[in-house]
């Protein structure tokens, strides 16, 4: 056992026994009296034998299925997924300047997501378009998300209504009953608590509502080191943690067994701003905790990104994104969130950064996958044949080898280059015209999409946005 972990542990347990989580909405409040928590007011206070009770009924692995069985999801363990961006409201454009998304935006980020291979997880809130109404966003999104993708649904999170409603919409487009749902879980989504120590209504009713239909669902804290948490990173941890188990047992209580992911976004604050840092190596060091606290308590993790504060396309997106993105895969994060695009402190989703973090997770998974020794891949024979001063360009083996062994870079610039200040940019512009190419849209039947419309209708969604989805 990592030393800082049993420390961080301990540190949580005592902060839930003695500052106790505050929970906003009257349902979490009874469910954990009920369940002996000792609650004054609208804060539980938690010995340590409950919290492990409770944390120990959550599963190791959290499934999750695609229409498309080659994307199935075994969320835990050894595995890694990367998922899409979230939240940003703006796309920024090659010459830094900011305009704000469009649903199309979300439907072409989409796309992007879908024809990468790297991903089994696609939707969520890619961008927070400009041009619906915020109080359809998430069944909207949701709708976009099931009508163009065959890989695993994320989700946003909302309230009683808006999670029901999306059940509804996962049994619709994969044609299942509610129980057949609980059994191959079909949507992911994220509850964020509120750092410090209290999770509000909103992502109480997606907690409860997601244990509910055993879907499984990412508690995450997103705090700031420096101002909402203690400027230790230490102490942040330490506060995170607190409040992500006294959620996953709020969700154990309401379904023992229920999937859940341990979840952090949390990072700094600039302390000469005040204002987030994302791309930070503090940052970094936080995905890596919550890996390790997730693997201590035996629950599948969600963390980081490629992320970056770089105010344009540049070096400072690159190099912060490389880092923050290391950091992830390798600690083992099972889901890495935020993976391609975002910049400037999650404000908005650039097109181009997108596509160089693409680049960016196929180096970081080779890097990852090492190396294999054998008697193949150390051809003594032929290194003996080649002998000094000789060359292996034209050998069998490195015919053989050399597809497998070597990641050829799809924006990189390597070689001689007739334009060499020029060619990445159109590296970059190539290889998003060939991920939107071989894009192609789930071939689904008129009448799922007919019923999906009518649901959506009957929520009172404005047909107009609807067939935006639709028609797309």
């Amino acid at each position: 056992m990592n030393d800082n972990v049993k420390k961080i542990h301990e540190a949580s347990m005592r902060i839930l026994n003695k500052t106790g989580m505050k929970f906003y909405h009257p349902d979490a409040l009874e469910i954990l009296k009920n369940h002996g928590i000792k609650v004054d007011g609208n804060v539980a206070y938690f010995t340590e034998d409950q919290i492990m009770e409770w944390v120990r009924k959550a599963p190791s692995t959290a499934p999750l299925y695609a229409s498309d069985s080659r994307f199935d999801m075994q969320i835990g363990g050894n595995r890694r997924y990367n998922g899409p961006c979230g939240g940003a409201t703006f796309i920024m454009d090659k010459d830094g300047q900011t305009r704000p998304a469009l649903f199309s935006d979300f439907i072409k980020l989409i796309k992007l997501f879908e024809g990468n291979p790297s991903y089994c997880l696609n939707g969520g809130l890619a961008c927070q378009p400009n041009d619906i109404p915020t109080e359809s966003y998430i069944t909207l999104l949701a709708l976009a998300s099931m009508l163009h993708t065959q890989k695993c649904i994320f989700a946003a999170a909302g309230d009683y209504e808006s999670m029901e409603t999306l059940i509804q919409m996962a049994c619709i487009r994969f044609g299942v009953t509610v129980e057949e749902l609980k059994e191959k879980p079909r949507l992911c989504t994220i509850a964020n608590t509120n750092t410090p120590l209290y999770l509000d209504k909103i992502m109480t009713e997606t907690v409860l509502t997601m244990a509910k239909y055993r879907q499984p669902v990412i508690i995450a804290s997103a705090a700031m080191a420096g101002t909402t948490a203690p400027v230790t990173l230490a102490g942040m941890i330490a506060v995170v943690n607190a409040e992500v188990l006294a959620t996953i047992v709020l969700a154990q209580m309401c379904e023992p067994g229920a999937p859940v992911i341990y979840g952090s976004q949390s990072t700094n604050a600039d302390m000469a701003t005040g204002a987030i840092a994302i791309g930070s190596p503090e940052g970094a060091l936080s995905y890596k905790y919550c890996a390790e606290m997730a693997k201590f308590y035996g629950i599948p993790s969600r963390a980081g990104g490629s992320l970056s504060d770089a105010k344009s396309f540049n070096v400072q997106a690159g190099y912060e994104s490389m880092m923050t993105c290391m950091a992830c895969k390798e600690s083992g994060i099972n889901i890495m969130t935020q993976s391609a695009g975002i910049i400037d402190s999650y404000l908005a989703v650039s097109y181009e950064k997108l596509i160089t973090d693409f680049e960016i997770l196929d180096f970081t998974e080779r890097y990852l996958k090492d190396i294999d020794v054998n008697a193949d891949t150390v051809p003594l024979d032929l290194i003996h044949e080649v002998g000094h001063a000789g060359q292996y360009l034209i050998e069998e083996h490195t015919l053989d080898y050399c597809r497998s062994e070597l990641l050829a870079p799809h924006v990189s610039v390597r070689g001689a280059i007739a334009d060499p200040v020029g060619q990445f940019e159109k590296n970059i512009e190539k290889r998003m015209e060939q991920l939107l190419k071989v894009y192609q849209k789930p071939d689904i039947s008129t009448e799922i999409c007919r019923d999906l419309k009518a649901l959506l209708l009957k929520e009172g969604i404005d047909e107009a946005y609807i067939d935006m989805a639709v028609d797309s």
